[in-house]
């Protein structure tokens, strides 16, 4: 029996699995994994989620669809043809026509357009006021503290449907009243979180470090305590997309939202109310394109919620 030690070199022509107790010490120090940063850990984590991957998939689609579509399509979405109202689903219209023969795919894709513009931008306005004022209340603390906490819950106690219909009353049914309806109160869950995040991190170590440094408040909520606390704060702006779309339709199909002859999903389910069990397809696709959005987009929170999570990593 053959009982010579192998050198370095022999071990190192060696894959993982074969390291064996007695090897050179040397080999000890050999980095085995690849060095990845939080974001790309984040990422790989994400993509093992298969429906979250799905969703992110589906809402990529939506999205180059509602934009390309509408370019390249021969119908517009005001473009009446009275020789073919309300036919159903064919090659020439996917989703039938309505009862002025508009194309329906097409006015489908121009409601993705507005819905889902409407959903990215109220969430990025209740984004930025959700960061700063529960930021400021979180790190002052104290009576500042108290006072901003109370209005807050002012403010979440008042029934949403008074006030956006107020607003809609004073600044009529268009997009940016529906976008500064929508902006009045969702940012509270994010002001609630970011405050939460805040409290909990103002005493950290990095953050006494960087006061006694002569950081003022601002600095140290941007460079410190934002960053950190930067988890949870995607994963709530995550679900507020949603939130706004479905609030956006539910306010269209009321009929105080989008109104004609702009076309969204609410307005479109709105629209095939009177005809709906002649022609069921007017209110199917619509209803179905509002579904399948807010399935992706809360499966892309949940998933984003899970990788993000440290308490989750293996």
């Amino acid at each position: 029996m053959n009982n010579t030690i192998p050198d370095t070199q022999t071990y190192a022509s060696l894959p993982d699995e074969m390291f064996v107790i007695g090897a050179d010490d040397t080999l000890a120090e050999e980095i085995a994994r690849p060095s990845i940063t939080y974001w790309q850990d984040v990422w790989q984590r994400f993509r093992k989620d298969r429906l979250a991957l799905a969703g992110l998939i589906v809402i990529l689609i939506m999205t180059v669809l509602c934009i390309v579509m509408p370019l390249v399509s021969p119908y517009t979405y005001d473009g009446a043809d009275y020789l073919n109202m309300n036919s159903g689903p064919s090659l020439v219209h996917p989703c039938g026509t309505d009862q002025l023969g508009r194309d329906q795919f097409i006015r489908i894709m121009y409601g993705a357009r507005i819905s889902l513009s409407i959903g990215f931008i109220a969430a990025a306005i209740n984004f930025v006021i959700g960061i700063v004022y529960g930021g400021l209340s979180g790190y002052i603390g104290g009576r500042a503290d108290m006072v901003m906490m109370r209005i807050v819950d002012i403010l979440s106690s008042l029934p949403s449907l008074l006030y956006i219909v107020l607003i809609m009353l004073i600044f009529g049914s268009n997009v940016g009243s529906v976008i500064l309806a929508l902006c009045f109160t969702s940012w509270i869950g994010t002001a609630r979180v970011v405050r939460s995040e805040v409290m909990h991190l103002k005493h950290s170590e990095y953050v006494l470090a960087s006061r006694l440094c002569g950081a003022n408040t601002w600095h140290l909520l941007i460079h410190h305590l934002v960053p950190n606390a930067m988890g949870p704060i995607i994963v709530s702006t995550a679900f507020l997309i949603p939130n706004a779309i479905f609030s956006e339709a539910f306010l269209s199909f009321l009929g105080i939202g989008i109104q004609a002859p702009m076309a969204s999903w609410g307005s479109l389910a709105n629209a095939a109310i009177p005809v709906m069990q002649m022609y069921p397809h007017l209110m199917l696709f619509p209803v179905l394109a509002i579904c399948v959005t807010m399935f992706s987009f809360n499966f892309i929170g949940d998933g984003l919620r899970d990788a993000l999570d440290p308490r989750l990593k293996k």
